[in-house]
């Protein structure tokens, strides 16, 4: 089963309330397609900044590697391991450049592919409230409120409860 985080798009000055066909569902893992072929993959996706970052970097350790005096091998090595990188974090990748263009993340949902898990998360989304129609489910992994402190809580966290209790 993958998990999917649910990202709504901001709103257009004609919308009330956001288009559920704009909403992206980002895949959590490794994706390949950005390991094999790393540039066209952030073109194909338009992250621009990210492309921007990747090819200074590149240019950067390929530049020092060449300036060390290590060979082929090693330069291909460096190389693998930034698209092995690249294909880890691109999930990040991808949230971060929706982040920074306004994009909001509003749930968190599995299932065992793209489809089946925007089934579930619309399903729940019909399912809220009649008032809350138009506002995503709240995440279910969201943390919940902190608890009151209670008035004998010990201010020392451990095996002794008390300071200068006896073992």
């Amino acid at each position: 089963m993958s998990v999917y985080t649910v990202h709504e798009p901001p709103l257009r000055a004609t919308e009330a309330s956001p288009d559920p066909e704009r909403f992206v569902f980002v895949r959590d893992g490794f994706y390949f397609w950005a390991f094999l072929l790393t540039p066209l993959w952030m073109l194909w996706h338009r992250l621009w900044l990210v492309l921007l970052i990747y090819v200074i970097v590149t240019a950067g350790i390929q530049n020092a590697v060449h300036f060390a005096g290590v060979g082929v091998a090693g330069s291909a090595l460096a190389m693998l391991l930034i698209a092995f990188l690249a294909g880890v974090e691109a999930s990040t990748l991808r949230r971060f450049t929706l982040a920074r263009r306004g994009w909001r993340q509003v749930g968190v949902v599995g299932g065992s592919n793209a489809e089946a898990a925007e089934r579930r998360f619309f399903d729940a989304w019909a399912d809220a409230a009649p008032g809350r129609r138009n506002e995503p489910p709240a995440s279910p992994s969201a943390p919940p409120p902190p608890l009151p402190p209670t008035p004998h809580t010990p201010d020392i966290v451990g095996l002794f409860p008390e300071p200068g209790a006896s073992r």
